[in-house]
C-alpha cells in the first residue's frame, strides 16, 4: 500500500481549483494600510486572478486531493 501524499498548508490556504480546471488565487496586498494605494490598485486587485499554465502543474503537485 502507497503512502498518502500531504497536501502543502500553505497551498491549500491560498489557492481553490475551479471545475474548469483552473487555479484561482487572490491578489496580495488588500489586507492593511489600504488608504496609501491608490484607488486603481486597490480596485485592480479585486477581481479574480488564475494562475498561469507554467505554474499549473507545481501548484497541482502541492494539492494532490483536490
Amino acid at each position: 500500500m502507497k503512502n498518502k501524499i500531504k497536501t502543502h498548508s500553505g497551498a491549500k490556504k491560498r489557492f481553490k481549483l475551479t471545475k474548469s480546471g483552473k487555479i484561482k488565487f487572490r491578489r496580495t496586498n488588500r489586507i492593511h494600510r489600504l488608504t496609501q494605494k491608490a484607488t486603481k490598485r486597490k480596485r485592480n486587485s479585486r477581481a479574480n486572478r488564475y494562475a498561469d499554465k507554467s505554474n499549473m502543474a507545481e501548484i497541482k503537485l502541492l494539492l494532490p486531493y483536490k
